[in-house]
């Protein structure tokens, strides 16, 4: 007999006064505080593993945000070592080099203002005052540490740029292999947060199965005993027919 048609053999116990296997809720603590305790905990953990999952999406949406504003100031480095080569030519005037220097200049700005403004849920990501997230994954208090990078200019080295003196070109190029090392370093979380929201779904379904399973034993115990009893009462009806017909029986004896 497959789950359905347990269900449904249950549910055709209608008159016994028990609801069908939708409505059932589980046991009692008064029928069986075991079982309640049992069934408790692992609600309690399917739905931590649930939250857990909720987590680990924001999370992983986070450092979406973060890596898309890192993209953008990948494209400002880029640029700026464009105008940094440029400058490198002797021939340029002084006032060409200036010409170019306000160039960096307004690159820079663009991503200082990419590193100011780049938040999640009033979180800054890059600023540097927000690079360690501690994101709960079940509900057995165990987390994963998310980190972000901080993309300042001071901490990209590139504060004090000017291509209109003496410059040195690998400070560029530092500070592009920064922000890749940062963006890798995003995507390998969000790969292994991934794998935990895996794990987490997995078992939050696992549990809720087994609840679900637990509680239709339970209640194809208590419908079994009900009809146990059904029978034993019906049993003792009918004996007291019998005995009720053969008392009339003998009483009709007597005075025939």
């Amino acid at each position: 007999m497959n789950r359905k048609e347990i269900i449904m053999t249950i549910s055709s116990v209608s008159n016994t006064g028990y609801s069908s296997y939708t409505n059932y809720t589980g046991s009692s603590a008064a029928e069986s505080p075991a079982q309640v305790g049992i069934d408790e905990r692992q609600t309690a953990q399917a739905n931590g593993y649930s939250v857990g999952s909720v987590n680990i999406t924001s999370a992983q949406s986070m450092l979406n945000v973060a890596d898309g504003a890192m993209s953008g100031i990948t494209d400002y480095l880029q640029s700026i070592r464009e105008l940094a080569v440029q400058a490198s030519n002797d021939l340029l005037s002084d006032s060409d080099k200036q010409h170019i220097q306000d160039q960096i200049e307004q690159y820079k700005q663009g991503i200082t203002d990419i590193t100011a403004n780049t938040s999640y849920n009033t979180k800054n990501l890059l600023d540097g005052s927000n690079e360690n997230f501690q994101i709960a994954t079940d509900g057995n208090g165990n987390a994963t540490e998310v980190t972000t990078s901080n993309t300042t200019l001071e901490s990209l080295g590139i504060a004090d740029f000017d291509v209109t003196g003496d410059f040195d070109l690998s400070v560029i190029d530092q500070a592009i292999e920064q922000v890749s090392t940062s963006r890798a370093s995003s995507g390998a979380q969000s790969n292994a947060l991934s794998y935990a929201q895996d794990y987490a779904d997995y078992n939050a379904s696992t549990l809720k199965a087994q609840a679900d399973d637990e509680k239709l034993n339970a209640l194809i115990e208590e419908a079994q005993k009900r009809k146990r009893e059904q029978a034993l009462e019906s049993y003792r009806i009918q004996m007291q027919k019998n005995k009720i017909r053969d008392a009339q029986t003998a009483t009709t004896n007597l005075f025939s």
